[in-house]
């Protein structure tokens, strides 16, 4: 199959795309039916999924921004996509997605899209971490010049120094270390991920 050039493939993702409440429906509605947003179903992912729209819940009623970020958002002059591949069993999607739709939702010139990573593995492959598929992933899209202008993720900058020197240390990711990093999601309230996004803008 031939590959479409990168900016035909992210418009066509953006036709597929789901709002952020479309996609929080998605979830909500496999969740009822016992599924995720897998293409393969197990129990584990769907366990993972339930945990996540709780965190997703409780981020979007509890993140706070200062009056400082606030304006840095509101400034912002681009006509832009926020284009994220997800899925509703990734832990750190569920405590991306919600800081990436409040900020979206300061300024109309950014438009929040999401699609799930299962079925646009051609784009995924274009926005690879360190040769894996990792997500979530922001690309930001300029439809004007039909051009990235930027890509953030799959995790904070803090979180991903921690995980990089973790399996260093390790080489590998343990049960244990994934609870010191949702210890430490829920102590960093989203600040890291407002403060990532920020600095990428004014770029």
């Amino acid at each position: 199959m031939e590959t479409l050039p990168l900016s035909k493939l992210i418009e066509k993702s953006l036709v597929e795309a789901y709002s952020y409440q479309e996609y929080k429906n998605l979830v909500s509605e496999l969740l009822a039916q016992n599924e995720s947003t897998a293409k393969i179903q197990t129990p584990i992912l769907t366990e993972y999924s339930k945990l996540n729209e709780r965190r997703m819940k409780r981020w979007d009623k509890t993140l706070k921004l200062s009056s400082d970020q606030i304006k840095k958002i509101e400034n912002y002059s681009e006509e832009v996509y926020w284009l994220v591949i997800s899925e509703g069993w990734c832990g750190d999607a569920a405590h991306a997605l919600p800081v990436l739709n409040k900020l979206a939702e300061l300024n109309d010139n950014i438009d929040l899209k999401i699609v799930l990573q299962d079925s646009h593995d051609e784009l995924m492959n274009q926005f690879l971490t360190n040769g894996g598929k990792s997500i979530p992933k922001l690309i930001i899209y300029k439809p004007e010049t039909k051009t990235v202008i930027g890509n953030w993720g799959p995790r904070p900058s803090t979180a991903t120094k921690m995980v990089e020197a973790y399996k260093k240390e390790y080489g590998t990711i343990t049960p244990e270390f994934k609870e010191e990093l949702q210890r430490w999601y829920n102590k960093d309230k989203g600040q890291t991920i407002v403060k990532d996004i920020i600095a990428l803008l004014e770029k």
